[in-house]
């Protein structure tokens, strides 16, 4: 029957305009942006990510992600406090998703392994992809090994660090705001022996502190001392933060915390989660770390107790002024296995992933989640509602780690109210930019440090932990900065200063 109807005019005429409509769809389809996708076909891809909260983002919130990229996401989510480990145990057996997070502090883990042809080199492609092309050179280049760009940054001011601090603690005390060493030093005093909570019980202390001497309270307060940013150049001479006065001045602080239980006594083995449960819960008032930690603290110690008010401060004065430490504007990055990515055009799929990210309706996505269920849009702008908030902490804020370059990313809307406490935080961070300490060394190379720092600087962690524990005098740990020297520190020294004195006679 349908070949009589076919052979009848009428019906090859039918027949005739069903083709043409076809074959109009097809070239339709063709000429669609390349960011469309309507493939049947999902790009598979797998990904290895930190995770800063209790649970993973919502399912439907990364579902929706696969969707409007035609992609089937495998995300490995690793409690932050054992990505390290477990970045690293990954990188020696091999075993890296397509694409691997991995954080500054860590990037001269995987140095070597970038020069040996683990990771593809993705900056020959970056132009074919209309927002990677429009990523921020200079970062990239921060971040280049050999002068050739590996991984996609996630972007970061320069420094979020400062001092979070129980405001009702010290309002009952009486005391304002510290502003300078002497005074942050009475908070810490007060908030230990003054009864900051008003129980008349003896049960608090002032600073809660972590098993980490970079991302903990030591570093930044090691830069309100005046503590160099790693390295500093003086005299034609490369000299280490340890090497200084300034950098034993800090740890003799932190010693006098210790010794006076002005600090949690098992600081030095103490993890994150740890550290901010202590705030949490009401047994410490002080909190030395990134000031964008604030909003969410402040949420949950006022579960604890509803009372509590948090506040932050950013300008601690020190014996040269205010002094704070930065790194890169760049957090992270994430290299692409050649291993898990077997040929370029599994490559082009997972750029195409994060180029697509970067668009306004995935990355408004990442970033605020939900209209109507985490936010609601005013004005071409995002209203965050307060009551939303823990659904957002619970549900989208994971999600951001797998966001790159979102700080100076033109498609992700302006937010028209923000929580005070965030607010707050990124105003000071700002205002950290007056008077930051750079790293000397960002875009200096050392073959020595790539290969051999991790363990050498293991030497200078351990007797500085043992410094302020009371296990080594002056003269034991300047034995120690001898034996970094002797053991390959030099060495090091040498490499960065002959890299210097090249980058400068180029001009």
């Amino acid at each position: 029957m349908a070949n009589k109807i076919m052979s009848h005019p009428i019906g090859r005429i039918f027949s005739m305009i069903i083709s043409i409509l076809l074959i109009g769809l097809l070239a339709a389809c063709g000429g669609m942006n390349d960011h469309t996708s309507l493939s049947p076909v999902k790009r598979e891809i797998t990904i290895m990510a930190p995770l800063h909260f209790p649970n993973p983002p919502s399912e439907d919130l990364v579902d929706e992600i696969e969707r409007l990229t035609g992609t089937e996401l495998k995300i490995e989510w690793v409690p932050d406090g054992i990505y390290t480990d477990k970045m690293n145990t990954a990188l020696t057996t091999n075993s890296l998703k397509s694409a691997t997070f991995v954080k500054y502090t860590d990037y001269i883990l995987v140095k070597n392994a970038i020069r040996s042809g683990v990771f593809w080199e993705i900056g020959p492609y970056l132009n074919d992809y209309p927002n990677l092309r429009q990523l921020n050179w200079e970062i990239l280049n921060q971040a280049a090994v050999d002068g050739k760009i590996y991984g996609l940054y996630t972007e970061r001011q320069s420094s979020r660090q400062g001092v979070i601090l129980r405001k009702d603690w010290l309002d009952r005390l009486g005391l304002a705001e510290p502003s300078t060493i002497e005074e942050l030093y009475e908070v810490f005093r007060a908030f230990t022996y003054d009864d900051p909570d008003g129980n008349g019980i003896q049960d608090t202390f002032g600073l809660t502190d972590r098993n980490d001497l970079i991302f903990g309270a030591f570093k930044t307060i090691s830069s309100y001392f005046g503590t160099p940013n790693n390295w500093v150049i003086q005299d034609g001479e490369l000299i280490a933060e340890f090497e200084t006065e300034a950098y034993v001045e800090t740890m003799k602080f932190m010693q006098k915390l210790y010794k006076e239980g002005l600090i949690n006594q098992d600081f030095a083995v103490t993890s994150k989660q740890v550290q901010r449960d202590h705030f949490i819960r009401g047994s410490a008032g002080v909190y030395i770390g990134s000031m964008l930690d604030a909003q969410r603290l402040a949420e949950e110690t006022m579960k604890v107790n509803p009372e509590a008010r948090l506040t932050i401060v950013n300008r601690i004065a020190g014996p040269y002024g205010f002094k704070i430490w930065s790194i890169p504007n760049y957090n992270g990055l994430y290299l692409f296995s050649k291993k898990a990515i077997a040929d370029e055009e599994q490559l082009r799929d997972v750029l195409h992933f994060f180029d697509r990210s970067m668009d306004a309706d995935v990355s408004n996505l990442m970033r605020y989640g939900f209209e109507g269920r985490h936010h609601v849009k005013e004005d071409g702008m995002v209203y965050l509602p307060q009551e939303s908030y823990s659904l957002r902490a619970s549900e989208v804020n994971q999600l951001h780690m797998l966001m790159i370059a979102d700080l100076s990313n033109p498609n992700l809307l302006p937010v028209k109210n923000s929580e005070p406490l965030n607010e707050l935080a990124q105003q000071l961070s700002e205002d950290n930019d007056q008077f930051l300490i750079a790293d000397p060394t960002v875009s200096l190379d050392s073959a020595t440090y790539d290969e051999r720092g991790a363990e050498l600087y293991k030497i200078i962690t351990d007797a500085t932990f043992n410094y302020i524990l009371g296990h080594l005098d002056d003269s034991g740990f300047q034995a120690e900065v001898e034996r970094w020297r002797i053991n390959g520190g030099n060495r090091i020294k040498q490499e960065y200063m002959e890299s210097y004195r090249s980058q400068r006679d180029r001009g």
